[in-house]
């Protein structure tokens, strides 16, 4: 992965879903494979069945490999899962299974660095719990299994939002959240956005838990006991963190557009409006050492295998992840050997070695 071409993943999902649908849609496009190597996680069958559902479809000749290592640049790779029993818009633990597998070898291969960064197809969460998956979705797994701790942040280029909250019941969600949790997912929203986006100093506005921002206590007191403490501790640590704000008025009349990111207090309050702005964003798991993103749809089971599924969020969330990839790459660059790097930038071909050499002829 020296050169810019970086080897991309992407898991097929759920078998009976629109995953392979988007997959197959992106990866038509000869110009995909000039931005990046993509390495595909899946089953050659349900390739195989779901390009047969598509008019159209310009077929695509896969490199089949047994992991990244093995895979061709200029080429569409896919990393075979076996044969597969496919019904499409259906709950079973047959595509249950084969989503899993398809996301336990992607890790394997981002454990082993052989892709810089991992897109996955949606599963089924009903599904999943058929196999025992002991997560509620995706998020929760990479969390499990990564160093750090994970915060879902739904991206366009309009706007960031990133949830406090995510797979819980709403009846839940105001034990949930706590002045030390808020501030702690500010000062990791903080370093994400430097970090994987390249902002130099973002602007975060945190939204209020109850309607009008609580009313000064009349409509609940989360606001005043929890939101406001650990935005103003957020503060005096460095973070430009701005609220609490009621979500029904930063979604309208681009009150958003001033901040570089939202913490939204749970799942629909800022999913909600998002998509309904963002049709074709993307979901990117922050805060851990992988890169994961994801299409921010579902596994639409009412259109599978109909040819009809849009591929716009998928083609999205893969730019997603090369552009996160290669952002984190130029920042642990930078932040490693600051001086280097802005020579770097400049223009002039140095070392660290001749920096420091320089430095030290200048003080002596």
């Amino acid at each position: 992965m020296a050169d810019s071409k970086l080897f991309i993943g992407i898991t097929q999902g759920d078998t009976n879903s629109i995953g392979w649908e988007v997959i197959l849609k992106t990866f038509q496009n000869p110009m995909m494979t000039e931005l990046c190597t993509p390495v595909i996680y899946g089953s050659r069958d349900a390739a195989s069945f779901y390009a047969s559902r598509i008019a159209d479809l310009q077929k695509i000749q896969f490199n089949i490999c047994s992991n990244a290592s093995q895979a061709k640049r200029n080429h569409v790779n896919l990393v075979d899962t076996g044969k597969v029993e496919i019904t499409p818009g259906q709950i079973t633990e047959e595509g249950a299974k084969q989503a899993l597998l398809a996301l336990e070898k992607a890790c394997e291969d981002l454990d082993s660095k052989h892709i810089a960064a991992l897109v996955t197809a949606p599963i089924c969460k009903e599904a999943m719990q058929k196999i025992d998956f002991k997560h509620t979705g995706h998020t929760e797994y990479f969390e499990s299994r990564y160093e750090g701790r994970a915060i879902m942040i739904l991206q366009s280029e309009q706007m960031r939002v990133a949830l406090s909250t995510i797979h819980i019941p709403i009846e839940e969600v105001a034990t949930a959240i706590s002045a030390e949790s808020i501030l702690e997912q500010l000062l990791a929203l903080r370093v994400t956005l430097k970090k994987d986006y390249g902002v130099v100093e973002p602007r975060i506005a945190v939204l209020s838990l109850n309607p009008h921002c609580g009313d000064g206590g009349m409509i609940g007191l989360q606001e005043k006991q929890i939101i406001e403490p650990a935005i103003k501790e957020a503060y005096n640590q460095g973070v430009f963190a701005f609220g609490p704000i009621s979500a029904d008025g930063i979604f309208t009349g681009g009150a958003y557009k001033k901040y570089d990111a939202i913490l939204a207090m749970y799942h629909d309050q800022g999913l909600a409006p998002f998509k309904a702005i963002n049709p074709f964003g993307v979901n990117f798991t922050s805060g851990l050492e992988v890169i994961r993103v994801s299409p921010d749809h579902g596994v639409a089971f009412d259109i599978a295998g109909k040819g009809e599924a849009d591929e716009t969020s998928m083609r999205n969330a893969v730019y997603a992840a090369i552009d996160i990839a290669r952002k984190r790459k130029s920042f642990m660059e930078w932040s490693e050997h600051p001086l280097e790097h802005f020579e770097r930038e400049k223009g002039r071909d140095v070392s660290l070695k001749d920096l420091t050499d320089n430095t030290q002829e200048e003080e002596e």
